[in-house]
């Protein structure tokens, strides 16, 4: 991986990011997919943040990107204690499983750190995540909405000590629930068309 580059992403780079984006969650989650209308509409959004939407460059491509949010945990008696969390976390189909995405989130942890940021979130594969320090947001009494603590639910204190005391319900930025069929299917008109298909494991 000596050849990898991480740096921010520039507004150039966005369509891009875009179709990567597309091409690694195409059928994945469900037919079709709707992440990188979700990072379209996010990079718009208050919660975005610039500074740590990263891309990974090889051989003069870009093939892999992750993206922060600003979200919070909401206590139990309304006050929020904030923190942040990524996605979605893109690779190139060809390039996956080859550390692009672990250098990405290593990279970005980092530099959340480095800036200040207490927390992060995510939601996502529950054995692969705790390999970079995370761990079930039920050690920290974090929920999400409906008051559950899944396994896909994790969360990783940036600086020491931070989630010490803290427990509520997760919110995530509305820009990840935003998601209307038809302004998702006009996205995803202007890129090269693509047959969807019903697969094993797909979130229906």
């Amino acid at each position: 991986m000596n050849d990898l580059t991480i740096r921010p992403e520039r507004p150039a780079d966005e369509r891009s990011v875009d179709a990567l984006t597309r091409d690694a969650f195409w059928d994945v989650f469900r037919p079709g997919c709707v992440e990188h209308y979700i990072l379209h509409q996010l990079r718009k959004h208050p919660d975005f943040i610039p500074e740590l939407s990263l891309v990974a460059e090889q051989n003069g491509g870009i093939v892999g990107h992750i993206a922060y949010s600003r979200a919070a945990i909401v206590r139990a008696n309304g006050t929020e204690f904030p923190l942040i969390l990524f996605g979605p976390l893109s690779v190139r189909p060809d390039r996956q499983k080859s550390g692009v995405g672990a250098a990405l989130i290593r990279h970005s942890l980092a530099l959340a750190g480095e800036l200040g940021y207490p927390a992060v979130a995510v939601c996502g594969w529950p054995d692969y995540y705790p390999r970079f320090g995370f761990q079930r947001a039920r050690v920290f009494g974090i929920t999400d909405a409906e008051g559950q603590s899944p396994d896909p639910l994790m969360a990783l204190e940036l600086q020491p000590g931070a989630l010490a005391g803290v427990s509520g319900v997760l919110r995530e930025s509305e820009a990840y629930f935003d998601t209307p069929p038809a302004a998702i299917d006009a996205f995803d008109a202007t890129f090269p068309p693509r047959d969807k298909h019903v697969l094993p494991g797909q979130f229906l």
